[in-house]
């Protein structure tokens, strides 16, 4: 049985990355929302972000935030954070950049972006100690980022929740 998961990932910038990240298919993931219905649910302000993202995280084990070069400046990847963390749900993290965006190569670029900062150095306990000092955010292999994630997926899940449990 797949396991149930939630991915954070700043949607603007990296969905069509994400989207190939959803297609590997090892895990089920939270459904694919469209820029039309996010809008919809962005118009009715921060408390309906808010029910919408604890309803899509219902029933999920592990929170997988897909990190690229901006995801750790937006407020809803630290939300989602924070919740899955208080939840009890396994967390960790990937580096996206090195999956190519298509619609970048089409227009010529390469594709990839620059890495981003860790969301998990930007959230402390009560010690002071990061959340990095216990998640671990991935950095898959630069030559073959998408088959290194999709190698590992299902055993970085696992080691997540368990870590949890």
């Amino acid at each position: 049985m797949k396991r149930q998961v939630f991915y954070s990932f700043h949607y603007k910038q990296d969905s069509r990355r994400v989207a190939q990240i959803r297609n590997i298919g090892a895990i089920e993931g939270n459904t694919a929302v469209s820029d039309n219905d996010w809008e919809e649910v962005k118009k009715g302000g921060d408390e309906a972000i808010r029910r919408w993202i604890d309803a899509n995280m219902q029933y999920r084990s592990c929170l997988i935030v897909l990190v690229g070069e901006h995801t750790s400046e937006r407020p809803w990847v630290d939300y989602e954070i924070r919740r899955a963390w208080n939840k009890g749900m396994g967390v960790f993290g990937i580096y996206i950049h090195r999956i190519k965006d298509p619609l970048l190569c089409r227009y010529g670029y390469m594709g990839f972006s620059n890495m981003g900062d860790n969301p998990f150095d930007k959230i402390f306990f009560e010690n002071g100690n990061p959340l990095s000092s216990v998640v671990p955010c991935y950095n898959p292999n630069p030559n073959d980022a998408y088959n290194d994630i999709a190698e590992h997926l299902e055993d970085w899940v696992e080691k997540a929740i368990k870590v949890r449990g």
